[in-house]
């Protein structure tokens, strides 16, 4: 774990009107805990509520001062380490959660179809029951007392991933990390959405990133190049590999992933699926017959 990690618990001051409090579910998926964000003097947002623990609760409760009010609810997205405590929150504080819709909300009509076909969600834990009181558009400003955040649609991560903007700062879930590439996995990600949603933020721009783990990312351009780049480079990695004739998934992970434990393939074959399915959307390979999970694929 990074020496550096907050004390959970401990509302910490990240700059004027900005407040993060680490909850304590460290893990290989969520690093040092989940970062909820307290935005405002007055009104308070709260990005991102985290696990519904109750210490997690107590701590943001506890860290609100004389006058201040928790006045909205924000989640960027409905995995089990971001969204379950949002409405335990509200109920609290008589504040409504906002979020982009239910947990298949967002999921493209290729998603769709796989998860009919059977393709079951990837295991990192989908908030089946998320359901916000205030379904945001793309575009959408929330605002209260002392400050203005505009929602953005960023799905690829999951389908129905938020982040948040205010001045040049962006609240960016777990579509970026700075400790990690994200997790991409079909059903719930996409990586043709994930990829358009990063070159989305590329081109609006910001000169921090606050991330749903991790420390605040001070360089968010150069890391969005980055993980542009590994993407292009995995991809590139599987198209070599397809020269050699037609492979599934898995078979890919084996070859493209050499250094990857024998008890990670199955993650890995989930991600190469991710760049296999974007790159038939692209008509750059075939399956063959009907798209599932196990096809094996083909240059065109």
């Amino acid at each position: 774990m990074d020496e550096d990690r907050p004390t959970p618990g401990i509302a910490e001051e990240l700059s004027p009107g900005l407040r993060r409090v680490l909850a304590d579910n460290p893990s290989p998926m969520t690093y040092w805990g989940t970062n909820t964000y307290l935005v405002g003097t007055r009104d308070i947002a709260v990005i991102d509520p985290g696990p519904d623990d109750a210490a997690h609760l107590a701590a943001i409760l506890g860290a609100l001062d004389t006058g201040q009010r928790v006045s909205h609810v924000l989640v960027t997205h409905s995995h089990v380490d971001h969204s379950p405590l949002a409405h335990r929150l509200a109920r609290e504080t008589g504040a409504q959660v906002h979020g982009f819709g239910l947990s298949h909300a967002g999921r493209s009509a290729i998603m769709t179809q796989l998860a009919a076909s059977g393709l079951e969600d990837a295991g990192e834990g989908v908030d089946a029951g998320f359901a916000p009181d205030v379904a945001l558009s793309d575009g959408m400003v929330i605002e209260a007392e002392g400050w203005a955040l505009e929602a953005l649609w960023t799905p690829g991560h999951l389908g129905n991933h938020m982040a948040f903007a205010v001045g040049d700062t962006v609240f960016c879930g777990d579509l970026v990390m700075g400790w990690a590439s994200s997790l991409v996995a079909p059903p719930d990600g996409d990586l043709t959405d994930f990829m358009a949603s990063c070159r989305r933020l590329r081109i609006r721009g910001a000169k921090v990133f606050h991330s749903g783990h991790g420390a605040p990312i001070q360089d968010p351009m150069g890391r969005l190049d980055w993980l542009l780049a590994h993407r292009e480079g995995r991809e590139a990695s599987i198209l070599d590999a397809l020269r050699d004739g037609p492979a599934d998934a898995q078979s890919l992970a084996r070859r493209v992933y050499t250094d990857t434990p024998v008890a990670l393939l199955g993650a890995a074959a989930r991600n190469v699926l991710a760049h296999l399915i974007d790159l038939h959307g692209r008509n750059l390979v075939a399956p063959d017959g009907n798209l599932t999970a196990t096809s094996r694929f083909e240059l065109l």
